[in-house]
């Protein structure tokens, strides 16, 4: 019995509309029942597209392209980029029901890593100087 008067308390609040104009009218209170949800079926679109983009920014070396396609539950594509040694990825994707989701990476191109340059000790000059000729008392000798 609780459980019914629990759906009842929430159904009553949600059946109560407020009047969002006036902030002093009454409550419209409608009679207290109790409802299913209620499915809404919605048209659904065949899933559809192909779309391809690319970039290429010789200031800031950014160099990456992108291309996809989709009808109905397989997808297919593939993106490349520019890594920063200079090596190009570029990794080719599918999915659907049956396989799901694969991928495939291939690297082009040498690795170019910068070599480290030792960094230049930068030494003060040695000054030479000659020591003053100190006569020394007879009994230290």
């Amino acid at each position: 019995m609780r459980m019914i008067l629990v759906l009842a308390c929430v159904s009553a609040a949600w059946a109560a509309p407020l009047d969002y104009h006036y902030a002093h009218a009454p409550l419209v209170h409608a009679p207290i029942a109790v409802h299913a949800p209620v499915a809404v079926a919605e048209p659904v679109s065949y899933p559809k597209y192909a779309f391809n983009y690319g970039v290429k920014d010789p200031h800031t070396g950014d160099i990456k392209s992108q291309q996809e396609e989709r009808d109905g539950d397989v997808v297919k594509g593939s993106y490349s980029l520019v890594e920063p040694d200079g090596s190009t990825r570029t990794v080719a994707y599918s999915a659907d029901d049956h396989n799901g989701f694969n991928a495939v990476v291939h690297k082009t191109g040498h690795a170019v890593h910068p070599v480290a340059v030792a960094p230049v000790a930068h030494v003060a000059p040695v000054a030479h100087y000659s020591a003053p000729a100190i006569a020394l008392p007879h009994y230290l000798h």
